[in-house]
């Protein structure tokens, strides 16, 4: 496919439109981590209780993703991406209006399928856009959840606290309206469709429900207790649940369908090698990030005793390393190829982490989140792009979908790992004769920064694995394992083939 039959201008605005979402629903998420104690508080619920706040989210999300990915497959992602983005601003439109408790985590539940917003986008770059603007396309994109982190977690700590938790969810409504709405009259359809395709909806209530099982449990865990009948049941029958959904999925893919969850397409190399490195590279992240947040406001001698709002601020630095370097990427990556950026990307971030581990004062503190916001931008924008440049047309949104199923299971599991390395070494301090604080000490931060540290070196020595499909090592015609060839472009990739409609 050439490049002259696309609209250079059309795909500079949806990519444009799509970073947007990405901060919005960035923003969303965000903004709600500061407030949970004052919704806790409003509605007379405990900490535990409010933790489903967070957890729902996660688990429609990472249960839908495979789902609205392979629909968007077959009745195109802007379809898709149209129906996803109004019931996401539905349920924000009303979550701010919550009467009670149980009406708020049935909204937060809906909202989770703001998730599959960024697979769909990337689908779609993919497809519409001309081949020298897709890793810049893709690298932007990626660098936008940065710019939500940063936007969210001051503003949303500012706003809880100045006018109520409500007003955060209010203050966003007009743009994920706004949003919605050109995303149903601007953009344009995918090209690739199959509405002959039957959906595979056993496999997807098949794939859902120990996925729901996993992820509730390590969510809540820590609240049950590790060691709780319901959290280890709750694992164990998720994990066991598994084994018939392989089986049935394989029988389904025998008799000529195409399952929820395709194997065919884990086999490709460049797919599995991306799947399992953003699983290992979530996990690390999501624990050492979670790890300095407590450090900011973990009084002094073993942390820097900062309120909400000034730890938000000082997250800033990590997003601006991510912003940069995510313009950096796009403009460098076909000519240094994917793989080189991955791997520098992943050391860069786990160096890092290990600089944090030597427990460093506020400043340098500043700086190694500068750091590691660069290397991951540079690693996320070179996998995303390894990932939707290996896969053919007719399976984008599928694929990208089950990347970020994969991704959100390894930040589900980060969560407790951290919860149990800052819990494992603790100081008490006690205030009065009856009031006592825990916080974890020098130790549990040295433990909590090298795990992430060791995860994105981890990272990197399983990027060799790959095929190289950009630069001057990219390796012809057929890019990776279930390629179809096809004519080689500019940047060294293979259009896939797919229908046309």
């Amino acid at each position: 496919m050439e490049n002259e039959i696309y609209d250079k201008k059309y795909a500079n605005f949806v990519m444009i439109l799509l970073a947007m979402i990405i901060v919005a629903v960035m923003y969303v998420e965000g903004m709600l981590t500061p407030s949970l104690p004052s919704i806790a508080e409003g509605f007379g619920v405990t900490v535990g209780q409010v933790s489903l706040v967070l957890s729902t989210y996660l688990i429609t999300g990472v249960a839908l993703s495979p789902i609205v990915g392979k629909l968007g497959d077959i009745y195109g992602k802007k379809k898709m991406m149209g129906i996803v983005m109004l019931i996401y601003a539905a349920a924000v439109s009303v979550t701010g209006f919550s009467p009670n408790f149980t009406f708020m985590v049935i909204s937060r539940a809906v909202q989770g399928v703001g998730l599959t917003i960024m697979p769909l986008g990337m689908a779609l770059i993919r497809e519409e856009f001309p081949r020298d603007m897709v890793p810049k396309a893709q690298a932007l994109i990626s660098g936008m959840f940065g710019a939500g982190f940063a936007i969210s977690l001051p503003l949303g700590s500012l706003i809880s606290d100045t006018y109520g938790w409500r007003w955060t969810y209010h203050s966003a409504i007009p743009f994920i309206v706004i949003l919605a709405i050109l995303t149903i009259v601007k953009v344009k359809e995918s090209r690739y469709r199959r509405p002959e395709v039957k959906v595979d909806y056993i496999g997807a209530i098949a794939l859902a429900t120990p996925l729901t099982l996993i992820v509730l449990a390590l969510s809540e865990g820590s609240q049950w207790g590790w060691t709780s009948p319901l959290t280890l049941g709750m694992s164990i029958l998720g994990v066991f649940l598994f084994v018939p959904m392989f089986l049935y999925e394989a029988r389904y893919h025998r008799k000529g369908g195409e399952p929820i969850f395709d194997l065919k397409l884990l086999s490709n190399r460049n797919v599995l090698v991306t799947n399992v490195t953003l699983t290992i590279a979530g996990l690390g992240m999501y624990l050492s990030m979670q790890a300095l947040s407590y450090k900011f406001e973990t009084p002094a001698p073993y942390g820097f005793g900062l309120s909400i709002l000034d730890t938000g601020l000082s997250m800033v630095s990590f997003a601006l390393g991510m912003i940069v370097f995510s313009v950096v990427t796009g403009k460098v990556i076909s000519r240094f190829g994917i793989k080189p950026l991955a791997i520098i990307g992943s050391i860069v971030s786990g160096l890092g982490f290990f600089l944090l581990a030597m427990a460093p004062g506020y400043n340098m503190t500043l700086i190694d989140e500068f750091i590691i916001g660069s290397g991951m931008s540079v690693m996320n924008a070179s996998l995303i792009n390894l990932l939707v440049l290996s896969v053919e047309a007719k399976n984008m949104g599928l694929a990208t979908s089950m990347n970020s199923t994969f991704r959100y299971l390894g930040s589900s599991v980060g969560a407790p790992i951290a919860g149990a390395v800052l819990s494992a070494f603790v100081v008490t301090s006690a205030v009065s004769s009856t009031v006592s604080f825990s916080f974890p000490t020098n130790t549990a931060y040295f433990y909590a920064f090298l795990i992430g540290g060791v995860s994105f070196i981890v990272s990197a020595f399983l990027v060799i694995f790959a095929r190289e499909i950009l630069g001057k090592r990219s390796v012809g015609t057929e890019v990776a394992e279930g390629l179809k060839p096809g004519a080689k472009g500019e940047t060294g990739f293979v259009e896939s083939a797919g229908q046309s409609e």
